[in-house]
């Protein structure tokens, strides 16, 4: 199962079954269903906020391009450093 932000799989299947003790089993796909809801609302307010900043700035002048550049130079020395440490990582 690997490790997922830092829980490996006998942690999750712990909180799993702690979950399931606390709630019933009937009521996990409610909760589910209003986790992912609540995720969507943070994911489309996070866009929201990130539209307004850019509109905001074009409006003032600022140049958003050099800051788009930057993210693109960073997804490719990640993108770099994943081809590199690739083969490490599946030989650990």
């Amino acid at each position: 199962m690997g490790t997922f932000l830092f829980i490996s799989g006998p942690e999750i299947f712990f909180v799993l079954v702690i979950v399931v003790m606390l709630f019933g089993a009937k009521r996990i796909p409610e909760i589910a269903r209003g986790l992912g809801k609540g995720m969507r609302q943070i994911k489309d307010a996070t866009n929201d906020i990130k539209k307004e900043i850019n509109d905001s700035a074009k409006n003032q002048g600022i140049d958003t391009d050099l800051a788009q550049d930057i993210n693109k130079e960073i997804n490719e020395v990640k993108d770099n450093i994943d081809d590199m440490t690739g083969p490490i990582k599946r030989n650990l």
